[in-house]
């Protein structure tokens, strides 16, 4: 039987389905036939979900991805373009982060949204590393300090300028955090080697993860000089534990803020190629 059925009672043979499959792997030879998979089409399914989704009239089966699993869209939840513009524009990277720990359960609740993000081929090979421990992600922030430190001697040696490095350096021995923020988590996307997207992938999902943030009253932040660190630091790498093969990453920080903002700031008009 396949992946599929068609309710042959519902389904007004209109071929959206076929349109819309992103693999192909539909057929509807004319007008007065069901839709059907081509052979061999099991095994080349993403499992996307768009054949379900996309059919109006609720006729399209898949046993991988079932309409009890796919629920409809609710018009009422359906945000007009000024929300949807303001939610965007609202989006800010938080630096100050209040003194409470964030509740495993949060952090469960915005993975769980991440996970709807676009992946290249539909790979879902994202995985996330969670430290929600403060005195460990402190830890993370000193042994990027520790690389950072290193950097600097070699890039002195070398004649190479790094202009803000030295300042971070200084502003961490002087008891300012600027590498985690005093942040009470802090979580890494990450993809493995084989994942040909894996960095697009893994930076979408950080993407839906903070957007989601704001209407949980979270803040984010992302790590980028962790980031860096990551790339040379042993030390570092042992420490966050990232799964095995895994050489993409991102790293960003999460806590409740401690400044609420009012305003929406301006930013530079887009340059544009038109061809």
């Amino acid at each position: 039987m396949g992946f599929i059925q068609i309710d042959d009672t519902k389904c007004k043979k209109d071929g959206i389905c076929v349109l819309e499959c992103p693999a192909a792997i539909l057929k509807q030879p004319d007008k007065k036939s069901l839709p059907a998979m081509i052979d061999g089409g099991d095994l080349m399914c993403l499992v996307c979900g768009h054949c379900v989704s996309v059919c109006p009239h609720g006729a399209f089966h898949h046993i991988k991805t079932t309409q009890e699993e796919c629920p409809p869209i609710e018009a009422d939840l359906v945000i007009d373009q000024k929300q949807a513009a303001q939610f965007l524009r609202s989006r800010r990277s938080i630096r100050n982060f209040k003194k409470k720990p964030v509740e495993k359960e949060e952090i469960q609740f915005l993975i769980d949204q991440a996970r709807y993000a676009p992946t290249g081929s539909n790979s879902q090979t994202v995985e996330w590393t969670v430290h929600s421990d403060k005195e460990e992600v402190r830890q993370i922030a000193e042994l990027s300090i520790d690389w950072m430190r290193e950097f600097l001697k070699s890039a002195k040696k070398e004649g190479m300028v790094i202009s803000y490095f030295p300042r971070i350096v200084a502003a961490f021995d002087a008891g300012i955090d600027t590498i985690t923020r005093n942040a009470p988590c802090l979580v890494t996307a990450s993809a493995p080697k084989t994942n040909f997207s894996g960095m697009v992938d893994l930076s979408l999902a950080l993407s839906y993860l903070e957007l989601m943030a704001g209407p949980r009253g979270l803040g984010t932040c992302w790590a980028g000089l962790v980031k860096r660190a990551l790339h040379s630091s042993e030390p570092l790498r042992k420490l966050i534990g990232l799964p095995e093969s895994h050489t993409h990453f991102y790293p960003m920080m999460i806590g409740y803020p401690r400044f609420r903002y009012h305003r929406l700031p301006e930013r530079k008009q887009p340059i544009i190629h038109w061809k």
